[in-house]
């Protein structure tokens, strides 16, 4: 009778499908996560790119020169305005200097600080017919602790940076209206 029990209970696989996906589940929801991961990041990085790309509309018109609010405020106002979902405002570095021609733009590498954060030169959005480099960088903090490191390193962050050189219209006319 043990000799028949045994050899029954050998034949049998009926648990073999969950044992196969209890050694795949672990691997697929990395993978899972990992790619949702990825693709929030590369969300925030495209809105870091249409925000700057809006606030700076404000420097090409010359609305931020002729106005009488802070400069950096109104920029920073208009920025956070477009991305509001991903990108948290109160980090975002921005970063604005006239040029004297399109090649100077070479010169002016970003600097980084010795944690990788970028460091401003301040915010100057020139005058009327001025070539501005306009540069704003964002450190994005990965949601999920252990595909973040796989992912963006010790410390979890992604950085972001958005550059658009442009030169302003020329908004001041020197003629009689």
């Amino acid at each position: 009778m043990r000799v028949k029990f045994f050899k029954n209970w050998v034949k049998k696989d009926d648990g073999s499908t969950a044992i196969e996906f209890s050694l795949l589940a672990i691997p697929f929801v990395f993978l899972v996560v990992g790619i949702i991961e990825v693709s929030l990041a590369f969300t925030a990085g495209t809105l870091l790119e249409g925000a700057t790309n809006s606030a700076a509309r404000l420097i090409r018109t010359g609305q931020i020169q002729q106005s009488s609010a802070d400069p950096e405020t109104m920029f920073r106002d208009s920025f956070c305005q477009y991305a509001t979902v991903l990108v948290n405002c109160n980090d975002v570095v921005i970063e604005v200097q006239p040029l004297s021609s399109f090649s100077d733009m070479n010169t002016l590498a970003a600097q980084y600080d010795e944690d990788g954060n970028l460091q401003s030169r301040g915010f100057d959005a020139g005058g009327s017919s001025e070539r501005v480099l306009i540069r704003v960088g964002y450190n994005y903090t990965m949601l999920t602790p252990l595909v973040g490191h796989l992912l963006a390193g010790e410390g979890s962050k992604l950085h972001f940076m958005s550059t658009i050189v442009l030169q302003s219209e020329p908004y001041e006319f020197g003629g009689a209206v």
